[in-house]
């Protein structure tokens, strides 16, 4: 028995070919004096590139909890009044990509349940990977839990689950106690009672989580670029493996399991906001060596570098001056186009990228390309990209790809698709060139990126490159890892 996958809600990019979606942003903070809600709400902003289907912030004044949640962007759920009658000293976040969970309401976050404790709200950023054992296990400690065997386990996810359990004891620091160091997989947790905070993160430390300090409270944040937005000085990473509260006898921390260091490596590819930290490395800075180590792995004779904005932007900066070929802007990206929820018109979605992306005519006609961009999952956007420019006048497209071939899924938290899904498994890099139509494609090495980042080979998760594991991956689901005899072209 398995979680239901959450893709099957997900909205589709206009060309069929979502970029890689990791699940959610968490925020927490505790300020007594300070307008927890809207603190909140700006923390969340910060971290609305980590999800966009839906987002809730639970408020305690001491004596209560109050949630507001719902589908949408933040900006969609939240207004003024909304967040003017949510009063208090503390507050959880979250704003949620489901990989574990259909996207719909109910499984938005934080979740709240009234326990034995008291009212508890939790919001979850990652993926549990040993879901079938802790059901079991809920079961064994509360037959009436509401977390039901298989014919319901489309309208739960893995945080309801950790929810549940916490409930099952008789206080929350004793259910932290039992049920963390149970937990499998990637976790970032924050969550309260009436009046405290809490924290932890899974022992491998595979999503970012960091602890930051205002001048009279704490904040929890799934990236440093949420700390700077409300203000709050960086203090450290939440390390792998402990569990922080926060109340009015200020901080403490306890481990729960020894740190294992697994970072995911895709964190300095794209996921992360280029303007945040993670591991003492500022990803822009990584980006922009990805993108040097790339020209010298794979280099071109052309006439212009330009990039796939955003994600691809230090990247190309990088290559730019590492090869000696000027940078310039050839796609203009239209900002306001996110993901949505409102389904493509044949005649859009035959548009396909234009959408999203188009090109600057003046800029390229003519022009030996270099195209940056951060991954190939399906090929479909590559493939539209190439015909795209060619169209405008490019003379010749060279695309160079900032990560190596994404070869295996995800099962900590990114909804890479199986490995029938993927365009790499199979394909030769010849082969790929040939399918998306670029005259060129380069990739960097596992072994270029992992050096670009500064951080030892040994504390990354690489699994989506290298299909090394280092979680077991859920019992039932050998079927994401087989590969589909076909033509992928």
């Amino acid at each position: 028995m398995t979680f239901s996958d959450g893709r099957s809600g997900r909205a589709l990019d206009p060309c069929g070919d979502p970029k890689p979606n990791e699940e959610c942003g968490v925020f927490g903070v505790w300020a007594p004096g300070e307008d927890v809600a809207k603190l909140t709400y700006y923390g969340l902003f910060a971290l609305q590139h980590r999800g966009q289907e839906s987002a809730g912030l639970a408020v305690s004044n001491g004596d209560r909890i109050m949630v507001f949640k719902d589908m949408g962007l933040v900006s969609q759920v939240f207004d003024e009044n909304a967040l003017n009658s949510l009063t208090g000293h503390l507050a959880v976040g979250h704003t949620r990509y489901s990989t574990t969970g259909a996207s719909v309401w109910k499984n938005a976050q934080p979740t709240y349940r009234a326990t034995g404790f008291g009212g508890l709200a939790l919001a979850h950023n990652g993926n549990l990977t040993n879901t079938d054992d802790l059901v079991a296990w809920l079961h064994e400690r509360d037959a009436d839990a509401d977390v039901k065997p298989k014919e319901a386990m489309d309208s739960t996810n893995d945080t309801s689950l950790i929810t549940a359990l916490l409930a099952t004891f008789p206080t929350l620091e004793e259910g932290v106690r039992a049920v963390l160091p149970r937990l499998q997989g990637a976790f970032c947790l924050a969550f309260m009672t009436g009046r405290t905070l809490y924290a932890a993160r899974d022992p491998q430390g595979i999503r970012p989580l960091v602890l930051g300090r205002l001048h009279n409270g704490w904040v929890i944040a799934s990236e440093t670029a949420a700390l700077d937005i409300v203000g709050a000085a960086f203090i450290r990473e939440v390390e792998p493996g402990e569990f922080v509260i926060v109340d009015e006898a200020g901080l403490r921390t306890e481990r729960f399991a020894q740190a294992d260091p697994k970072g995911c490596l895709f964190e300095y590819v794209y996921l992360a906001r280029p303007d945040t930290t993670i591991a003492q490395r500022r990803v822009y800075s990584v980006r922009v060596e990805i993108g040097k180590t790339l020209a010298s792995e794979a280099p071109v004779d052309a006439d212009l570098v330009i990039p796939t904005p955003e994600s691809g932007i230090p990247a190309a900066i990088g290559y730019a001056e590492a090869s000696g070929i000027p940078y310039g802007l050839g796609l203009v990206k239209n900002a306001y186009v996110g993901r949505t929820f409102i389904q493509p018109s044949q005649t859009i979605r035959q548009l396909g990228i234009r959408l999203k992306l188009n090109p600057i005519r003046d800029a390229i006609e003519g022009k030996r390309l270099v195209v940056v961009d951060d991954s190939i999952v399906r090929g479909n956007t590559q493939r539209a990209l190439v015909k795209m420019l060619r169209e405008a006048g490019a003379a010749e497209v060279h695309v160079r790809i900032s990560s190596p071939p994404v070869e295996w899924p995800c099962f900590y938290g990114i909804d890479f698709a199986s490995r029938a899904e993927l365009i790499a498994p199979g394909l030769s890099t010849e082969e790929i060139c040939r399918s998306i139509g670029a005259d060129t494609l380069g990739y960097i090495s596992l072994e270029g990126l992992v050096a670009s980042t500064g951080v030892p080979g040994g504390r990354l998760c690489r699994a989506c490159f290298d299909g090394r594991y280092p979680i077991p991956i859920p019992a039932g689901q050998a079927e994401l890892m087989h590969l589909n005899a076909g033509d992928r072209r």
